[in-house]
């Protein structure tokens, strides 16, 4: 487990807490002699809690979160925060957005009179009604206490001030509050000193309760957990309301379909800005969840895939003109679709035409490719340029899509997988070299088989691994493999920085 250090003005501030030994004051940590702790904590990156005052530029506060940093510490607030904080532009800047939350609020009687103090504590709030914009502040702006001032002018309500808070400044209430918000975002301060020993590092998994079609159900996370912690890195599940504690972990795994307009890809950068090791990592969310750029991708590199078009909204040329050389049916996508979704078949070019026209709605270019009927699509589990799983997923009964949207309850059809040793070597091959286009992350790589022609249909940044049917053939050992890909990360970036401090 690695250090932490909850960083105060005095220690009589701590006094309405549970006693840590964690706890040191400003003017000890900044005194810290910092080949002493080299010695003392090898390979491992402390965490910084700072609750100091003064943290406005110069103060001691601000020194705690500066030197914390130059130190190589994970530090909370940061001093981009602090920064920001100090700027009302900034803040704005950071704040983009909050309007409409603000009107939502006001419509649901969240918000009364004309003036309102809201005091946040890492993420929470006292008041129910005003949790999500407190859980915003946070996220946005991660400083463990804040508070914010709402005026409301012209009917509107806006953010007046947003400003740290001190720790000393809590009532009786309100720290609370603190110490259940400050343990739920920091399990360590209440660990025993054996307990920490136990682990080197920590790694946060990404995944949302309420998805209907998870990249992993509870089985692997489960095994993904029992199989970090066996290899020394404590695994701890978190979702989306956790964006403000990324800072506390090592490494984030997103096991929670991705999206670019989504706060998987908001926290994979926030996570991998932090210094984290990320999968999947923003650039792979950025070129993988884009079926226009796979396209252009592999054909400009030569892989193996489908033939097919761009159709641009407002092309101006006529829609047969632009399809000729291809042969219907065809099968039209939108760029970001997933599970089956957005796209269509069509079979002729009236088909085409209003299909088109209603999903130029929500994109200004559309991908037409050939349709490959095959009764089942090959997925290859690639991770490190390494591959991990071969299963066959098996086209939805009567329907042409492993996933049926078309009733009101979501059919998928069957599944086997496979030792790799036993795929036809041209799927793995094309497997690899499109993976290699993206990067060293955990793909799934859609391959089409008919016959002799093996054609690619595109490549998944956050590939399913469910227990039962991704861990078929591997079992536990899947797991253990993925993982270990973590372990090593995070060890590398840890003699990374061993080497500038050298």
């Amino acid at each position: 487990m690695c250090p932490l250090r909850i960083v105060v003005d005095r220690l009589e501030d701590w006094r309405p807490y549970f006693p840590s030994e964690d706890v040191i004051t400003a003017d000890d940590f900044l005194a810290q002699d910092r080949q002493h702790r080299l010695a003392d904590e090898p390979n491992r990156t402390t965490r910084v809690i700072n609750l100091c005052g003064e943290l406005d530029d110069l103060g001691t506060g601000y020194y705690v979160s500066l030197l914390a940093q130059a130190r190589g510490h994970r530090v909370l607030p940061a001093v981009e925060t602090l920064n920001a904080l100090g700027r009302k532009a900034l803040v704005d800047l950071q704040l983009d957005g909050l309007d409409a939350l603000l009107d939502d609020l006001r419509r649901q009687g969240a918000l009364c009179g004309d003036r309102l103090t809201l005091r946040v504590l890492f993420g929470d709030c006292r008041e129910p009604g005003l949790a999500r914009l407190a859980r915003k502040l946070f996220e946005r702006l991660p400083c463990p206490l804040l508070e914010a001032r709402l005026v409301r002018r012209h009917g509107a309500w806006r953010l007046a001030r947003l400003k740290p808070l001190r720790l000393r400044e809590l009532t009786a209430d309100e720290q609370d509050l603190f110490a259940t918000a400050l343990n739920r975002h920091s399990r360590r301060v209440w660990r025993t000193p054996q307990a920490r020993r136990r682990y080197r590092f920590d790694l946060a998994i990404l995944v949302d309760p309420e998805e209907a079609l998870p990249p992993s159900n509870r089985g692997a996370l489960k095994a993904f957990i029992r199989a970090g912690r066996r290899q020394g890195i404590d695994v701890s599940l978190i979702t989306r309301r956790d964006a403000g504690r990324l800072a506390e972990f090592d490494g984030l795994f997103i096991r929670e379909t991705t999206a670019l307009d989504h706060h998987t890809y908001r926290m994979a950068r926030r996570a991998e800005h932090e210094g984290l090791v990320v999968i999947d990592a923003p650039r792979d969310i950025l070129r993988c969840t884009n079926k226009v750029y796979l396209h252009a991708l592999l054909r400009a590199r030569g892989v193996p895939a489908p033939e097919g078009i761009l159709l641009k909204r407002g092309d101006r040329r006529p829609l047969a003109e632009r399809v000729a050389g291809l042969g219907f049916p065809l099968v039209l996508k939108i760029p970001d679709g997933a599970f089956s979704r957005g796209i269509v078949k069509v079979a002729s070019l009236e088909e085409l035409a209003r299909e088109s026209e209603r999903l130029f709605a929500t994109s200004a270019l559309l991908l037409l490719q050939e349709w490959l009927p095959t009764a089942f699509d090959w997925r290859i589990g690639v991770l490190d340029g390494q591959v991990l799983f071969a299963s066959r997923y098996y086209m939805a009964r009567g329907h042409w899509q492993i996933y049926d949207h078309s009733g009101g309850r979501v059919k998928s059809g069957g599944f086997t997988t496979h030792d790799p040793a036993e795929v036809p070597p041209a799927v793995i091959k094309a497997a690899l070299r499109a993976t290699r286009l993206i990067g060293d992350g955990f793909y799934g790589v859609d391959i089409k088989q008919a016959g002799e022609r093996v054609v690619v249909i595109e490549v998944n940044d956050n590939p399913n691994v469910d227990a039962g049917i991704e861990d078929a053939m591997l079992g536990r050992a899947l797991y253990e493999r993925i993982m270990a890909v973590f372990l090593a990360r995070m060890e590398a970036r840890i003699g990374q920085r061993a080497s500038l401090e050298g």
